[in-house]
């Protein structure tokens, strides 16, 4: 449980600083594209997407390794799940989507609880930057 308690931690502090790395590269890079102001706001939520795409992965890539080398737990009856299963349940978990057809057993319930906050908090970021942006490239004509 320890192992799986520090993978969270980890996870977290990787988590935030890819999330603001991105988004500081979106702030910095935004207002010197030479384009109108709607197809920056498209470029900044594919900016958004794709860090979150990115920390998906890592929970999933984490949930494998934690799975096939520590032995930390399990997915039903699958003994080591594919990478497409992982990527999907870190989707719908960092989402906090749930719909509960695939059930984490052992300590990676805790990384599951760790990843849904986590996704929450990082949604909550990326939605509040995207509302600043509109505000300044908003065009008010």
């Amino acid at each position: 449980m320890g192992t799986v308690a520090s993978a969270c931690v980890l996870l977290l502090v990787l988590t935030t600083l890819i999330h603001y790395e991105a988004l500081r590269g979106l702030s910095q890079a935004l207002p010197l594209l030479p384009m109108p102001p709607r197809a920056k706001l498209t470029v900044l939520i594919i900016g958004a997407f794709a860090a979150h795409a990115v920390e998906i992965t890592l929970y999933a890539l984490s949930m494998l390794g934690l799975i096939s080398w520590l032995g930390a737990g399990a997915f039903d009856a699958v003994h080591v799940p594919s990478f497409s299963m992982l990527m999907y349940f870190s989707a719908e978990t960092y989402t906090s989507l749930g719909y509960g057809d695939i059930v984490p057993h052992g300590s990676l319930r805790l990384l599951a609880g760790a990843e849904a906050l986590t996704g929450l908090l990082m949604i909550g970021w990326s939605a509040s930057y995207v509302f600043v942006a509109m505000e300044r490239f908003w065009d008010r004509r």
